[in-house]
């Protein structure tokens, strides 16, 4: 009866540490991505490279999961963000954004990333974009 007790007790602290885990993951998504901003370093759009029309931006995540566009050092517009390291997508939404803004919107999958780079890709339609973000 002892031994099943035990077992029982374990169940919850066993639990916990998954959650504890999956929760220090988020956080590190959080803290890499709010810590400085971020450039558009390449932007291809099926396959034609128009990272030139992201050159004058920078982006500053914020832990309240918003993100403000920068252009020439004066907020253009206040979008959207999450990250989850689960499926190693993250999201953004710039409401009525027009080009080249809009095409940041939706779920990217991450391919590649480090503490101060990520390269995802995203499809929409028949559209192909690719992109890589680093820290300024």
């Amino acid at each position: 009866m002892k031994k099943l007790f035990f077992v029982f007790a374990l169940i919850p602290l066993l639990t916990s540490c998954k959650k504890t885990t999956k929760e220090a993951r988020e956080d590190l998504v959080i803290l890499a991505m709010t810590d400085g901003q971020w450039k558009v370093s390449s932007f291809t759009l099926n396959g034609t490279t128009i990272t030139s029309d992201f050159t004058n931006y920078r982006f500053k995540y914020f832990s309240n999961r918003t993100v403000d566009a920068i252009n020439n050092g004066t907020v253009e517009k206040t979008g959207t963000w999450e990250g989850n390291s689960s499926t190693m997508t993250i999201s953004a939404s710039f409401s009525g954004a027009i080009l080249p803004l809009f095409l940041l919107n939706g779920t990217w999958t991450i391919t590649r990333n480090g503490w101060t780079y990520v390269e995802a890709t995203l499809t929409a339609g028949s559209e192909v974009r690719t992109l890589r973000l680093d820290k300024v």
